[in-house]
């Protein structure tokens, strides 16, 4: 009877581990996130009664299904500590915690009602793709801090001689450093920054070179590099993950191989039996 018990625990675990890495949870998990998220913003139209009882209830059910997914992960993984290792089921985890806090409690602190804003960002951990961009972006990083440290030295040059031809503008723009260094941020979004350059033009003439040769420097130039970089790391990221890929596939023909020359040794064999066993017939 124990063993019978035993056995259908185990293929009940083994059903389990097949359901968490099926095509069907992910999608059903993602879709819930979807419409998670959906609910969150009509919920900022619809405040009545009737409404709110629905966003409730709909809140609820989300707890739910997150706390038996969640739940089904840990029971599935065969080492615990390993579940942790993973910094996208320990974030996983981390927002199904907080989602478990009771808002009705802390109505007051706004702080807890964003706290469900961030069971959104499950949508990162449940989707491979996007996963990918973020691996890519954080390998990128000391990079971008690179180009980063370089636009701040050209913004600083400019901002101060920006200060030294500017000074004297009526708008005010150029009146110090730090206001400099938002003028020129205002130039690089170009947000009405021909404005900006049109009035130091009025009283210089030659003041275009300043702006023009800023823009082409950062917006197009240093701006462009981030874009690079990013782009770099994430094919790099995806020829490692492809041949990361083939040795997988390879190590999986392999054993396919060896697996197919062990069952041939042993049809060989079953036929020198069978083949004994008929020489013996033939001989009685």
């Amino acid at each position: 009877m124990y063993k019978i018990k035993k056995a259908n625990l185990l293929n009940t675990k083994a059903k389990l581990i097949l359901l968490r890495h099926s095509k069907v949870f992910q999608i059903i998990t993602t879709l819930s996130i979807i419409i998670y998220s959906l609910i969150i913003g009509i919920e900022t139209h619809l405040k009545d009664g009737i409404w709110l009882y629905f966003f409730n209830t709909f809140d609820q059910l989300i707890n739910f299904y997150f706390v038996l997914e969640i739940s089904l992960k840990l029971y599935t993984e065969k080492n615990k500590i390993n579940f942790f290792k993973d910094r996208w089921n320990t974030f996983d985890f981390i927002v199904v915690l907080l989602s478990l806090i009771p808002l009705s409690i802390f109505e007051t602190i706004a702080v807890m009602r964003i706290l469900r804003i961030f069971r959104i960002l499950r949508l990162i951990s449940v989707n491979g793709e996007i996963k990918k961009i973020i691996l890519a972006l954080q390998k990128s990083i000391p990079s971008i801090a690179n180009i980063v440290i370089l636009m701040f030295i050209v913004f600083y040059i400019y901002a101060i001689l920006g200060v030294q031809f500017f000074s004297d503008l009526k708008s005010g723009l150029w009146d110090n450093f730090s206001i400099a260094m938002l003028t020129l941020f205002r130039i690089f979004t170009f947000e009405d920054w021909t404005d900006v350059m049109y009035e130091a033009m009025e009283i210089y003439p030659l003041a275009w070179i300043y702006f023009v040769s800023f823009i082409i420097i950062n917006a197009f130039v240093i701006f462009n590099l981030f874009v690079a970089v990013i782009i770099d790391k994430i094919s790099e990221f995806k020829d490692k993950n492809l041949e990361f890929s083939l040795k997988e596939n390879d190590n999986h023909i392999s054993m396919i191989i060896k697996e197919l020359s062990q069952t041939n040794k042993e049809i060989k064999k079953l036929q020198d039996r069978i083949e004994e066993c008929l020489e013996k017939k033939e001989k009685k």
